[in-house]
């Protein structure tokens, strides 16, 4: 089979061209760091990626989730220390007025000042973080003690639920009624009944036995205790999940890595190799393009 000049030129053509398009992938890849910049160039790469792609933004979304949890649970937890602080200076307080040596206009500064520290535990409970009551469920919108109220504290049990992990949900909020009322029995016999009724003994000119209350105030600082334990014991297992959440992001971008981005080395050798083979191309292009039939007839 004879081969033509017109042949010859036609096969050097395309194959430069071709070499163009290799040339100007690799550099694509350079540029862009990945191996596709569209699903057609592999679309295996391409599904894999959209598959990776889902499972890194769900792991994001439960980060986002934690970092919520903890500032619940956070403040909920300094929000209670106060609490206990204030309930440990009431007692302070009513030990001092149970001794007999107390006058009572003595017994009556302690009972303003218990009624200072029972306003300010009003404002404990009523905590807000970004314009959410912590202490009133999944209420977050009302009060969960108002003392003009009846009942004074608010009786929601709902507790707030947040998905920290695949199919794991953690409350990060507690109780309200486990902390400021007794767990059985009306709202005005919990917490802040007990302390009206303590402040009403001791402007009270009847010489009502004060040390009575103790027990009453011991019980109620149990409960901030308790329930504080409690929350500590769930913000540990946030703290676990959170740690868990970590590592499966390290791997999901690792795998996504793996996937999508260029083996930049490998690329600059390829572009390289690319580069010398077109050199090369052109080199035995231009010897053929360049008889003419001049050339031929001397």
């Amino acid at each position: 089979m004879r081969v033509t000049q017109s042949m010859l030129s036609n096969n050097m053509l395309r194959h430069i061209s071709k070499s163009y398009e290799s040339m100007a992938k690799t550099q694509e890849q350079l540029t862009t760091g990945k191996k596709i910049s569209r699903p057609s160039d592999d679309p295996v790469v391409a599904m894999k990626g959209m598959t990776y792609r889902t499972n890194l933004t769900e792991v994001e979304q439960y980060k986002r989730n934690l970092s919520e949890a903890y500032n619940w649970m956070e403040n909920s937890d300094a929000a209670l220390d106060k609490a206990t602080s204030v309930m440990q200076r009431i007692r302070e307080l009513t030990v001092q007025a149970s001794n007999g040596t107390y006058e009572e206009s003595q017994k009556g500064m302690i009972g303003k000042e218990i009624e200072q520290l029972k306003e300010h535990l009003v404002s404990i409970a009523n905590t807000q973080v970004a314009g959410k009551y912590i202490f009133n469920g999944n209420d977050t919108t009302n009060k969960p003690v108002d003392l003009s109220e009846t009942p004074s504290v608010s009786e929601n049990k709902n507790s707030v639920n947040l998905a920290l992990s695949q199919g794991i949900e953690v409350a990060v909020n507690i109780n309200p009624k486990n902390v400021f009322t007794h767990t059985a029995g009306p709202p005005e016999s919990g917490l802040f009944g007990d302390i009206n009724e303590l402040k009403k003994a001791l402007e009270s000119t009847s010489g009502e036995d004060i040390g009575g209350f103790l027990d009453k105030l011991d019980s109620h600082i149990n409960n901030l205790v308790a329930e504080r334990a409690e929350l500590g014991a769930r913000y540990n297992r946030v703290e676990l999940i959170d740690a868990r959440i970590g590592e499966q992001e390290v791997i999901a971008n690792r795998i996504l890595s793996d996937n999508e981005d260029a083996d930049i080395e490998r690329v600059i050798t390829d572009l390289k190799m690319q580069e010398s083979l077109h050199r090369a191309a052109l080199g035995v292009g231009s010897r053929i393009m360049q008889p003419t039939l001049m050339d031929f007839l001397r």
